[in-house]
């Protein structure tokens, strides 16, 4: 593949992970969620995350700063690999992969970046973008996530487990976005293709 295609695949991604996320910021409130086509298992479940993935955050005054550098930095070094890695003929897998990788890094940084200085907030009412009184600064915007699999939800788990019984159980709990899915889809290509991906790699070291 080459370096135009596999930008062209990280532009196109990329516009669907941003028009995604200012839909569902621009038409709902924060914590709110509706069913896909009347199905509990795949729901709209508008949140926003202010860490890492998982909903990890970094403590103190420049924990937020922090993350976003790092994450800027991180996709410096990813645009490199997929340069390098298509300067030297890699395979479309692993193009594909790092083009994926590259998207989702890409896609959750616009929104550490733009996001606090573009929209106002999102509590009890629907977000305007680009406000006058937008809700964070430069450096200290918040990932929107949505998309919720709950396969089963608020199951309660029988008495007799111990430590867990009694206690409500949900299946798949992770609300992601279309960035967090590419780079999911990126780094399992990685690894259920490792020696496709890598085969120019291993030809020279054999």
């Amino acid at each position: 593949m080459s370096l135009k295609k596999a930008y062209l695949l990280v532009l196109l991604l990329l516009l669907i992970d941003q028009a995604s996320k200012i839909y569902i910021k621009t038409h709902f409130v924060l914590q709110e969620r509706i069913k896909v086509l009347d199905q509990n298992w795949f729901q709209i479940f508008f949140i926003e995350n202010e860490g890492m993935a998982w909903g990890v955050e970094l403590p103190g005054e420049y924990g937020k700063l922090f993350l976003t550098l790092f994450r800027i930095l991180a996709v410096g070094g990813i645009a490199y690999w997929l340069h390098d890695s298509v300067k030297k003929h890699g395979s479309n897998y692993l193009i594909v992969a790092i083009a994926l990788i590259l998207t989702g890094a890409f896609g959750n940084i616009i929104d550490s970046v733009f996001y606090g200085i573009i929209f106002d907030d999102s509590y009890g009412k629907v977000a305007t973008l680009f406000s006058d009184e937008p809700y964070g600064t430069l450096f200290h915007g918040k990932v929107v996530d949505m998309f919720y699999f709950p396969i089963i939800e608020d199951y309660v788990l029988p008495s007799w487990l111990p430590i867990w019984g009694g206690k409500e159980f949900t299946f798949f709990n992770a609300i992601f976005n279309v960035a967090d899915m590419a780079i999911s889809t990126g780094v399992g290509i990685l690894i259920v293709f490792n020696k496709k991906a890598f085969e120019h790699d291993h030809n020279e070291h054999n």
